[in-house]
């Protein structure tokens, strides 16, 4: 089971973004949320509410059923794409305009968990069944 976070139009250049995005792709969320509180980058900042708020979601998700810290998450998918573009003007010598663009992105984390749910297993078996009987 899976749930996913989306950070829209945040303040902040992709490429900036990125740099703390690799670091917690693939590791536990734990570990994750570790990294981003000790980086001192402003990014860190931002992705360390995205984490926690898919987090949420996955106990949402479930439900009552399952706890966070049960389950073993890990960040499945984590990517960071750029998002529209403010374009201003500064003046320059000579009567002349330099553009000056400011840069947002948009930041997906998904999360998922390693430890299946009880149920889980038999639902997988029974849908592999019913695939073969077709």
């Amino acid at each position: 089971m899976e749930a996913v976070a989306r950070l829209r139009n945040c303040p902040m250049s992709a490429r900036k973004m990125r740099l703390v995005v690799d670091n917690i792709r693939g590791k536990k969320v734990d570990e994750a949320l570790n990294l981003l509180r000790f980086t001192k980058k402003e990014a860190s900042e931002w992705l360390e509410k995205v984490v926690l708020a898919a987090i949420a979601n996955w106990e949402n998700k479930n439900g009552l059923i399952a706890g966070a810290d049960d389950h073993d998450l890990f960040i499945k998918t984590a990517f960071v794409d750029d998002g529209r573009m403010l374009k201003r003007f500064r003046p320059a010598p000579h009567g002349r305009a330099h553009r000056i663009r400011k840069r947002t992105n948009h930041v997906t984390i998904i999360v998922e968990n390693r430890v299946p749910f009880a149920g889980e297993e038999n639902i997988g078996k029974a849908t592999a069944a019913t695939n073969e009987e077709e």
